[in-house]
């Protein structure tokens, strides 16, 4: 009698998923399904607390119950989506990064329904680019060390997030008759418990990837909110900021669809202008596009989905989903949805087909009804997941840039540094962008930039004029 890893799947199953095809076993596409879904759960608990913490121009906060509905239930469908059409193993949810662009930057100009609206319009320029076959084009204009630049400091800009969120790292209140803007906790001091509780999670959560433990991010949320739940319970805990640690009385409850489709497609433009509103909807495409395209050729290359020639058989298909999964978060209002990295757990546990990511999804599904023990976690809990992210991010991608080629360099040095500096993504891509195509001419190398790199810096040029100009 054959053993469940071996067994053979049934026909029309293994038929559509190609699962014998591809060297698979129903058995380890289950397996990998639960190892990727206990991977990346974390962004249940994280995306609202980023997303709530939070105001609109209006001052308004979205509410983090129904935060956590929308953030589960897009996860829910794009990653079934990717299974069904794409056939891949990867899973998708709210992009980390992305969601900061939301809520840092695109909220505070408008209204939440507005930058959730903008939110889809880059959804549906995803769909446009793959659909005209204009994404891999687009994808090569931009240099290989340029994306890594970018990719980086989104990577420092989430770790920044992580330490100002959690209370590790405070904005000085005045911060003018100071030498520095920022201070070590509240009073230059590290005091209170919710700071103890984000450093021993930081510490736990590095830990547990230093010693590759599958679900390390995962696993530190839990332990941390378990530590958090007693402090509260023995200590005198001032406050923990948006979210208190106490166990639901009944932690099983139905999903509040409240925020699924409230969005707005072009109110945002009424606010900032058309400029400043294609600036924002480009930023949110860019912040989903390098990430999305590296995260899915990554992961069919640890699979072993590539073709001789290095390409993803059907990577149109994949592409087109990642555009649908972009629009639906913005639909769901919880943040641009994207390819998960973290679906390489569930490749180490042998999954080779959607199959895998159908299970995923349908973890996912089953977790709409949990909200209330997603809603007690606090932020010191989450925000080491922002720490160990941002370090994972910089540890994968700064040794691939060409610092011995400066026109290179300096872009992606300029770009990874001013989007903590300067608390925006959109001005870290800006200024990666024009000095890039500024020092090609210098360097008479400007027949070597790609013409569409050359109008989006002159885009970027145009944008950071207009208050100079009278147009903001």
């Amino acid at each position: 009698m054959p053993s469940p890893d071996t067994a053979a799947a049934p026909v029309a199953i293994d038929r559509f998923f190609k699962i014998s095809e591809r060297g698979s076993t129903v058995a380890r596409e289950v397996r990998g399904g639960f190892a990727t879904f206990f991977a990346m759960a974390y962004i249940i608990v994280l995306n609202p607390i980023i997303l709530s913490s939070a105001r609109d121009i209006h001052g308004h906060q979205l509410d983090n119950g129904q935060l956590v509905t929308a953030t589960v239930l897009t996860a829910a469908f794009a990653t079934l989506l990717m299974g069904v059409i794409g056939n891949v193993p990867i899973a998708l949810a709210a992009g980390l990064g992305v969601n900061t662009v939301v809520a840092l930057q695109l909220a505070p100009r408008m209204s939440w329904a507005d930058a959730m609206g903008m939110v889809v319009l880059a959804g549906f320029l995803v769909m446009l680019l793959v659909a005209t076959g204009l994404r891999e084009r687009v994808m090569n204009a931009v240099p290989a060390s340029l994306r890594k630049g970018i990719a980086i400091g989104i990577g420092l800009f989430i770790l920044l997030i992580g330490l100002v969120d959690s209370g590790f790292v405070t904005r000085i209140p005045d911060a003018a008759h100071t030498t520095v803007p920022l201070q070590l906790g509240s009073d230059g001091h590290l005091n209170g418990w919710p700071v103890l509780v984000f450093a021993l999670g930081t510490l736990l959560t590095l830990g547990l990837i230093i010693r590759k433990v599958p679900g390390a991010i995962l696993i530190s949320i839990v332990a941390m909110t378990g530590v958090a739940l007693v402090v509260e319970a023995v200590a005198d805990v001032p406050t923990w900021g948006l979210t208190t640690p106490k166990w639901p009385g009944n932690p099983v409850a139905g999903p509040d669809f409240g925020l699924v489709g409230d969005f707005s497609l072009f109110g945002g433009f009424g606010k900032v202008g058309i400029v400043t509103g294609v600036l924002f909807v480009f930023t949110v495409l860019l912040s989903t596009f390098f990430d999305a395209m590296g995260t899915i050729l990554g992961v069919g290359d640890e699979a072993k989905l590539m073709d001789e020639k290095g390409r993803l058989p059907g990577i149109n298909r994949v592409l087109f989903v990642d555009g649908i999964a972009v629009a639906s978060g913005g639909a769901t209002s919880s943040s641009a949805t994207t390819c998960f990295v973290e679906s390489t757990a569930g490749v180490g546990e042998g999954a080779r087909t959607g199959l895998a990511s159908v299970v995923t999804g349908a973890l996912f599904g089953l977790a709409l009804f949990l909200t209330p023990i997603a809603t007690m976690v606090p932020s010191q809990a989450a925000t080491p997941a922002l720490v160990a992210v941002g370090f994972l991010i910089l540890a994968g991608s700064i040794r691939d840039i060409d610092w011995s080629d400066y026109t290179l360099a300096v872009p992606a040095f300029l770009a990874m540094v001013t989007m903590p500096f300067t608390y925006s993504i959109t001005n870290g891509i800006g200024i990666g962008f024009i000095t890039f195509s500024l020092l090609r001419l210098v360097a008479g190398r400007g027949r070597e930039v790609p013409t569409a790199m050359y109008i989006v810096s002159a885009v970027f040029v145009f944008y950071y004029a207009m208050p100079a100009l009278g147009l903001t």
